[in-house]
């Protein structure tokens, strides 16, 4: 692996496990047995190796927020898109640990996260539109609006809060979370089908 990869290996894991303004350059050089120097010849500190991260982030959902739009999905499909985001979402947690501090020392990361966000929220309301076109779900669209809402921010900071109660962040738990949240605007079989799931995904 090359160092600068090894470099960015290094800092997320490090950025997850103990909160990115808790780790300074020099943490992450002597992790790796290099120079600081040599760290600084990649990454000028720590915020351009924030922002590659974050790019990184945003390349690997970038295909779960851009899905065919002739797609056929059923149900257990739509929890399988879920689960695949959480799982991106704990894989760089450290971005939404503290989410508005970060981003307020870095604009950049700041329009980033933003535009990242329209897209999930685009991406969540065109699938419930598809749930309710396949008659699924029963919602107004105020409703469904708000339930997007619900769904962003559970998603962005359900992780968070478990770490903040003292619990080991569940990804489960977060999919579990989401499914509940969906299933009151579901028509009575879709509803059963997706509480069944929610309750396999909790017990998993």
């Amino acid at each position: 692996m090359k160092t600068r990869d090894r470099i960015l290996e290094c800092a997320l894991s490090l950025f997850n496990q103990e909160g990115e303004p808790n780790v300074s350059t020099l943490q992450i050089a002597n992790e790796l047995g290099i120079s600081p120097g040599n760290l600084y010849y990649h990454f000028h500190g720590k915020e351009p190796l924030v922002l590659e991260l974050f790019e990184r982030f945003q390349a690997e959902m970038a295909p779960l927020l851009n899905p065919p739009a002739d797609a056929q999905l059923d149900v257990e499909d739509y929890w399988l898109f879920l689960n695949l985001i959480v799982e991106r979402l704990a894989l760089f947690r450290f971005l939404f640990q503290d989410l508005s501090n970060l981003a307020g020392r870095l604009p950049k990361l700041a329009r980033g996260i933003r535009h990242w966000l329209n897209a999930l929220k685009r991406t969540l309301a065109e699938l419930l539109a598809g749930l309710k076109a396949q008659g699924q779900l029963e919602s107004d669209t105020l409703a469904l609006g708000q339930l997007v809402e619900q769904i962003s921010l559970t998603l962005l900071f359900s992780l968070d809060y478990q770490r903040i109660l003292g619990n080991r962040g569940e990804n489960r738990l977060v999919v579990y979370q989401v499914m509940m949240l969906v299933a009151p605007h579901l028509v009575d079989g879709a509803r059963h089908t997706a509480e069944q799931l929610a309750q396999r995904y909790l017990k998993a």
